[in-house]
């Protein structure tokens, strides 16, 4: 299991060895060129690509994108059934992609609400890729932090009942969704927003964040780079002073 950040300092690198995105934005890119908000949704799959082969040549090691939220449903049912379609579409046409640029691909989230031909071709692509070192994609679909850490807790229950006399965070993190993952070094929000909308809520404790006006269907390689290069320009201190920092580097 990998360490804690609340626990003990984590080495750190140079580049983010796990990036975490909510890729907001799809539906204002399409409204300002008088488009179905559909067509911000097809074109924010090409972003995913751009940062798919960026995160490949950047070095990071795992990428997690936050593309349907356990809110999400909230919105209307047009557009949510478009966006299953999509995603249907998305693993038909790229799982093999990924597999052969040896991809890793999961799914986080409760998957209960899909539809069985979904969840089918998230588990297939989870196996076919199982075994790929190269860079690991995590979707997460339908899901929030509160759930996450909700459907962890009572996995621990289930396994050791008597931690519910009072447990640790050491007891609870491997029953997380990313329990398989180091937590994110940092984080980005595209769209001009600035709050993590329930993502990744117990994994982002010490994660730096990035904010940026840039619509997700703009953001390319070059936009990454720049993300990228804002992490490098920060001190990361986990509770420790900076000249501490400066004794250990």
């Amino acid at each position: 299991m990998f360490s804690s950040s609340t626990r003990e300092v984590p080495e750190v690198g140079k580049v983010p060895r796990h990036l975490a995105i909510i890729m907001d934005g799809n539906g204002r890119w399409a409204k300002k060129r008088l488009l179905p908000r559909v067509a911000g949704h097809k074109r924010g799959v090409e972003a995913v690509r751009e940062v798919i082969r960026g995160c490949i040549e950047q070095g990071v090691e795992y990428l997690t994108l936050f593309a349907f939220s356990s809110e999400n449903w909230r919105r209307p049912a047009d557009e949510v059934s478009l966006l299953m379609q999509l995603f249907v579409r998305a693993l038909e046409q790229e799982v093999d992609k990924l597999h052969r640029n040896g991809v890793r691909f999961r799914v986080i989230g409760d998957l209960s609400r899909f539809e069985p031909r979904l969840v089918e071709l998230i588990e297939r692509g989870t196996a076919l890729t199982a075994g790929n070192t190269r860079l690991t994609l995590t979707i997460a679909a339908n899901y929030g932090g509160r759930w996450d850490i909700t459907q962890a807790v009572a996995r621990l229950l289930k396994v050791a009942p008597e931690k519910a006399a009072g447990f640790e965070p050491d007891d609870l993190a491997p029953f997380l969704s990313m329990a398989y993952a180091p937590e994110p070094d940092l984080f980005i929000r595209t769209g001009g927003e600035q709050r993590i909308s329930n993502f990744l809520l117990w994994q982002l404790a010490y994660t730096e964040l990035y904010f940026t006006d840039t619509l997700w269907p703009d953001f390319d390689r070059a936009a990454l780079v720049g993300a990228i290069a804002s992490y490098q320009g920060r001190e990361r201190r986990f509770g420790r002073t900076s000249e501490q920092v400066g004794a250990d580097a």
